[in-house]
């Protein structure tokens, strides 16, 4: 701002009036002699910024505790969070590394005891063919979602999506100006990938690239079977298409075990596998992961990353000890899982197939939103907001996984069994209560269904 000197122009010679002395110097007001005040301007994010959205199960979730804070009892099935402790040998680890100042910087791809760890564990575990120079740390899985993209997506290049899909996936692979192929997953076909979607990916797209691979799958608890990926790997071997591999409910398969692409022949060099310590060994507020792939590829992330040595130091304690642990609570797991989905196919207009793995139920419930006209998302927010004044159950319209998933919803069993069977027995009361749901339309008219949906089978 430049200064401005005060001259004669600057103030005027009034006479008051004829009884007053001869004359007065009277100013302007101080308004006329500064400057205009400036208003604020904010630097303006970016397209991309502009465009974020949270998951929705933390905007449902900050719904639920603010329902909760004002007295109402809500049954929290809505996150993906592990109910159970952090596992003994991490605390302890924790701990000791805390103790003994393991706090400063370390090496960008992680320490050498944990990505030992990590190398040592899909080894045994998944038959990967791993040493330590495949695994990078992170903090958590979903990261490597967007370092995945950061290393093999260029503009214009297409990449095969299977929805549902996990929320973050799509910003992701926008954000580095690819486009998006989706492929539905079907509740007939137990939510396995379609061949003919990859075949046709890989011959029909404008510069195919890379692929989307979410097993065992949120949020429809399907897996892709080792036949799967078999056929999957022979598509693509030898071919410029990476696969990003996100498995971070490896252990929560009820049906056989879980097996990764990454074992098949040729497929660490085409391929990023993600895992996480937040299911397994119930680490989710630790904030811990890796990724599994070529020395290249993990050589390329590690310039994107760095993880603080603690929770590192927690997480090889618990892969090298924990399992026994991991073992018992995968079981607790599965007991809430037959629990929510026995009761739910109860239920007249819902059906959910026989539990195959991951802590979420996804029932098909297009037939009662038909009938009563709601979406499937508006019938999650009824159930916690309109059915009842003091009680509700917070849980997902299937639709915030993509548009795949209308006509589903999606709940977490990440509540005691006590609480799992509260909300099965409400929801039939909810069902019946036709003049609250009017009423929650009426207020909520988006949630009117505009369209019925198809009816699989």
């Amino acid at each position: 701002m430049r200064l401005r000197l005060i001259g004669r122009s600057d103030f005027r010679l009034q006479r008051a009036n004829s009884e007053s002395t001869p004359s007065s110097l009277v100013p302007y007001p101080v308004s006329a002699i500064l400057p205009p005040q400036e208003t604020p301007v904010a630097a303006s994010l970016s397209q991309f910024a502009s465009s974020l959205s949270v998951e929705t199960a933390f905007t449902v979730l900050a719904v639920a505790k603010s329902l909760k804070a004002a007295g109402k009892d809500v049954v929290e099935l809505e996150i993906g969070d592990s109910p159970f402790n952090s596992t003994a040998s991490a605390k302890q680890a924790g701990i000791q590394a805390i103790e003994q100042n393991q706090s400063h910087y370390c090496a960008s791809p992680g320490i050498p005891e944990a990505r030992q760890a990590a190398a040592d564990f899909v080894k045994s575990e998944f038959g990967i063919p791993a040493g330590p120079e495949n695994v990078v740390m992170g903090p958590g899985a979903k990261v490597f979602e967007q370092f995945f993209c950061e290393a093999f997506l260029n503009p214009g290049d297409s990449v095969l999506v299977f929805s549902p899909y996990f929320p973050t996936y799509v910003p992701n692979i926008l954000r580095r100006n690819a486009n998006i192929v989706y492929s539905a997953l079907k509740q007939s076909n137990e939510f396995r990938p379609s061949l003919d979607d990859i075949e046709r990916f890989l011959g029909e797209a404008d510069s195919p690239k890379a692929i989307f691979l979410n097993s065992p799958h949120n949020p429809t608890g399907g897996v892709t079977t080792e036949e799967d990926l078999q056929n999957l790997a022979d598509l693509i071997r030898g071919k410029d298409i990476a696969v990003f591999s996100d498995e971070p409910y490896c252990h929560m398969i009820w049906k056989g075990k879980h097996h990764s692409l990454l074992a098949q022949p040729g497929m660490m060099d085409q391929a990023v596998a993600a895992y996480t310590f937040s299911k397994s060994y119930s680490m989710s507020g630790w904030r811990l992961g890796f990724a599994i792939s070529s020395k290249e590829t993990t050589d390329a992330i590690s310039k994107m990353i760095n993880t603080t040595p603690v929770v590192q130091l927690a997480g090889a304690a618990a892969l090298r000890n924990d399992s026994a642990e991991r073992d018992d609570v995968m079981l607790k797991f599965r007991e809430k899982v037959v629990l929510l989905t026995e009761g739910l196919n109860r239920i007249e207009g819902f059906h959910t197939i026989d539990p195959t793995a991951t802590f979420y139920v996804f029932p098909n419930v297009a037939a009662v939103c038909n009938q009563l006209g709601i979406t499937s998302h508006g019938l999650a927010l009824y159930l916690l907001e309109g059915a009842d004044d003091n009680f509700g159950i917070a849980c997902l319209g299937g639709e915030c996984f993509g548009e795949a998933g209308q006509g589903f919803l999606r709940f977490s069993c990440a509540e005691p069994n006590d609480r799992l069977q509260q909300a099965l027995d409400f929801i039939p009361v909810a069902l019946s209560r036709t003049g609250r749901i009017a009423a929650y339309l009426e207020a909520h008219p988006k949630f009117r269904l505009q369209k019925p949906y198809t009816l699989e089978g």
